[in-house]
């Protein structure tokens, strides 16, 4: 398996997305997610172009919509950060997290709720709320 996500890796057809960790003990640390560059590639791979209110896999097409535009935006804009999601052993986790020197910011996307819950984990970790990026504030995140 490993062979082949580097390959997509290297093909430009996904990107990784890595574990953001302070505290080694409660958060995983070699974890990763992975994301596709194209999301008619996502869409073809797993055989599902059913409209958007009919599909089982709606909230994670949204968050690799959103990581993808967000990372174009910044490039674009000659920002750099780095990106990374979080994750507990609980099962706690933040979406997308970015880097800027010393400052962090963390994000929560949801394609249906209104309304975050932010891991209390996280917050006594890292002492910052997590900001909620929706189909009614999207285009501030990714514009």
């Amino acid at each position: 398996m490993g062979r082949y996500l580097s390959l997509l890796k290297q093909i430009f057809i996904i990107f990784e997305l890595p574990s953001f960790s302070k505290n080694l003990r409660k958060e995983l640390v070699k974890s990763k997610k992975y994301y596709f560059w194209d999301l008619g590639i996502r869409n073809a791979v797993i055989d599902q172009f059913l409209p958007l209110d009919s599909r089982p896999d709606t909230g994670a097409l949204w968050e690799n919509f959103l990581a993808v535009e967000r990372m174009k935006k910044h490039e674009y804009l000659k920002i750099q950060k780095s990106y990374y999601f979080w994750r507990t052993y609980e099962k706690a986790e933040i979406d997308w997290i970015e880097i800027e020197g010393t400052g962090l910011s963390a994000f929560e996307f949801k394609w249906k709720d209104k309304k975050i819950r932010t891991s209390k984990a996280f917050r006594e970790a890292y002492k910052k709320e997590v900001s909620l990026v929706s189909r009614e504030n999207y285009l501030e995140f990714i514009f």
